[in-house]
């Protein structure tokens, strides 16, 4: 396994980058074998990750992983959990 896969990230608690790009994979849906391939690593690793993750966010299931990973910033879902801005329309300046 690379070594950037096990480096964790600053804020983000213990996950490595590669475990929060499986909690993304996870929240858009994809089920193991989907990540495993997608990822181009096999079933068993994803697996192994996900069950890490559990262990590290203390969650019991994808859900309840869900749920924290909207909570904690750690996936953004337009019009759920992220901030959409309304256009600002340039209004013209009378001297």
């Amino acid at each position: 396994m690379a070594s950037d896969e096990m480096s964790p990230v600053p804020g983000q608690g213990s996950l490595s980058d590669r475990e929060l790009q499986i909690v993304e994979l996870v929240a858009s849906g994809l089920t193991n074998q989907e990540i495993s391939e997608k990822l181009e690593i096999s079933k068993r690793t994803v697996d192994n990750h996900i069950s890490n993750i559990l262990t590290k966010t203390a969650t019991g299931n994808r859900v309840a992983l869900f749920r924290w990973a909207l909570q904690s910033g750690k996936v953004c879902i337009d019009e759920v959990n992220c901030c959409l801005l309304p256009e600002v329309k340039a209004e013209s300046q009378e001297a």
